[in-house]
């Protein structure tokens, strides 16, 4: 086996079993739900304790590879090739109110380059696997993107930050101007499941501000390998630190990239 197709299958046993993790603490946290400083960002005993599981899987078999989880920050030899992007629970305010939409999601990225990812949703039992040039797979079946075309008869997905009550670029301007152009735009509150949704052709596009790179590592690779684009709202290269991120199904791309960037303000609306 190649490397890369190592690491997925090893990923892919650490994803099934944080969502194990997750699945045993649904509906049981009672007080053990608390804020990380801005209003609205949630972590849990289901956050730390899925992540634990997942680090004890990656170090067990990559003791030398760094790693970037989300609740415990920077790990290893962060000079080291090989980067482990971790979320071990995406969608943790929706978890916290038992809403069905959250995941596991790890990533890893090669010399920079997003290169495996596995994301898992335990309540569907979906599991999403890609790596460069091994394609990308839900439930070990090939999945692609979507094949419309046009923007107008599209169905998106996005997301609101955690900072949006303190920044006027929060999105809202963004969310408004693109339903009144498309046949709708979700908001499910999970990254890693909507880079999976435009993955598999349930939705058309997506895009967000405000993102970390545990967020969407895994869902760009599962994208691409689906025949998907990624890339800046502008339509240059995808940059992880920029916290920016739109991805399509490659058709409406070029669309909607040019609909984000002219978008007006919502003070200038009427």
């Amino acid at each position: 086996m190649t490397n890369l197709q190592i690491f997925l299958d090893i990923a892919t046993e650490a994803a099934l079993a944080a969502g194990a993790v997750l699945q045993g603490y649904l509906g049981k946290l009672e007080n053990a739900i608390t804020e990380k400083g801005r209003p609205g960002d949630l972590v849990t005993a289901a956050d730390q304790a899925s992540e634990a599981e997942i680090l004890s899987i990656l170090r067990r078999h990559f003791p030398q590879h760094s790693i970037l989880a989300e609740e415990s920050g920077q790990l290893g030899n962060q000079d080291n090739q090989y980067l482990w992007a971790v979320d071990p629970l995406d969608g943790t305010t929706n978890y916290a109110h038992q809403y069905s939409a959250f995941a596991v999601s790890i990533g890893l990225l090669v010399h920079g380059v997003p290169s495996v990812g596995v994301i898992y949703d335990p309540l569907r039992e979906e599991l999403f696997r890609a790596a460069t040039g091994l394609g990308a797979t839900r439930n070990r079946q090939n999945i692609k993107v979507s094949e419309i075309s046009e923007l107008s008869k599209s169905l998106l997905v996005t997301g609101f930050a955690y900072d949006r009550r303190e920044t006027a670029d929060n999105n809202y301007a963004e969310f408004c101007h693109l339903t009144h152009l498309t046949q709708g735009v979700r908001r499910s509150g999970s990254a890693a499941l909507d880079l999976a949704a435009v993955a598999c052709g349930r939705v058309d596009g997506y895009w967000e501000r405000g993102i970390s790179p545990w967020d969407v590592v895994a869902g760009v690779v599962l994208l691409r390998e689906a025949g998907g684009k990624v890339t800046a709202y502008d339509g240059t290269a995808f940059k992880i630190a920029s916290g920016r991120i739109l991805a399509t199904n490659g058709k409406i791309h070029h669309q909607l990239s040019n609909e984000l960037v002219t978008v007006p303000p919502l003070s200038s609306w009427k």
